[in-house]
Formats: C-alpha cells, sequence, structure tokens
C-alpha cells in the first residue's frame, strides 16, 4: 500500500477531520483556559464570622454590578370638572371613584367654603359653574392633606 492510497482511505480522512476540528478547539479555547489557571484570587481581609461553619468563598471572576435606572411612575394627573346644575360633591365623586371630602381637600383654596378645617365647611355649598379639580381614583388622606391650591387672585387697591 502506497502513502497515496493510505490518504485515500475514508477511515484516514475521517480521523485527519477530527484531529483538525479538536486542533483549531484547542487553540481558540487555550486563551481562556490559561486566564483562568493564571489568575489569583485578590487577597481580602477576612472578617470574623458569627456562624460556627464560615460560607466557602465564591471561585471565578465576580460579576460586575449592572445599574438601570428605574421607569418613573407618572404622577397623578388632576383633571377639571365643571359644576352642573344637580351635581354634588358626592355624586362628583362617585363618578370619578373617589370621595367628596378628597374633593374638598383638592379645591379648598380656591372656594373657602370646601374646607374641611374650616368652621363654615359645607360640602352641599357648591355653585354651578365651579371649576372643581380632582384625581380619578385616588383618595386623600386626612392624617396627611395636601396643601392648599393658591385661592382666587383679589384685584389689589386701585392705584390713585
Amino acid at each position: 500500500m502506497t502513502f497515496r492510497e493510505i490518504l485515500r482511505s475514508p477511515w484516514l480522512a475521517g480521523l485527519l477531520g477530527v484531529v483538525a476540528i479538536a486542533l483549531l478547539a484547542t487553540i481558540v479555547a487555550l486563551p481562556q483556559i490559561l486566564a483562568t489557571l493564571t489568575t489569583t484570587p485578590e487577597p481580602t481581609a477576612a472578617a470574623p464570622s458569627p456562624s460556627p461553619s464560615p460560607s466557602p468563598s465564591p471561585t471565578g471572576p465576580t460579576p460586575e454590578p449592572t445599574f438601570t435606572r428605574p421607569t418613573p411612575s407618572p404622577a397623578p394627573t388632576f383633571v377639571t370638572y365643571r359644576v352642573k346644575s344637580g351635581d354634588s360633591l358626592t355624586s362628583i365623586a362617585t363618578t370619578y371613584r373617589t370621595t367628596a371630602r378628597s374633593i374638598a381637600w383638592w379645591n379648598r383654596g380656591t372656594y373657602p367654603s370646601l374646607d374641611p378645617e374650616s368652621a363654615t365647611y359645607d360640602p352641599n355649598r357648591i355653585q354651578i359653574g365651579w371649576t372643581l379639580v380632582l384625581i380619578p381614583g385616588a383618595v386623600v388622606d386626612d392624617s396627611n392633606p395636601p396643601t392648599p391650591s393658591p385661592g382666587p387672585a383679589t384685584p389689589g387697591p386701585a392705584a390713585s
């Protein structure tokens, strides 16, 4: 059998293919293998462990923490409502899934009769045409009420 006949053998061709693939895989993986063998962990001062059996230290590279900014929650959005004939704070509150007292808290700066802290507080005294602000689905915590909105602008003394 000559050398050329040996090279034409399907068994030898298959064996040479396997050797070539193994050699290529070794060449590709060798830098990574060497890096893990030559890397030594950084020495750290070990704190005394309160537990009787110390936990094993992690091996391999320490993962780098990633930071992703959280998506901000949208702020509550006020809607405006113009009072119509037959409206009451309770009916408006029911429509917008809130409470009459919450609507009063949100509008006490503009309409002082709606101030729950006032001696003149009367939630049933609303007038047609008033523009109320409210947050659908939100309820004010009576122990932490919102800051009153500024009232309507009052004209100053006339200049002479």
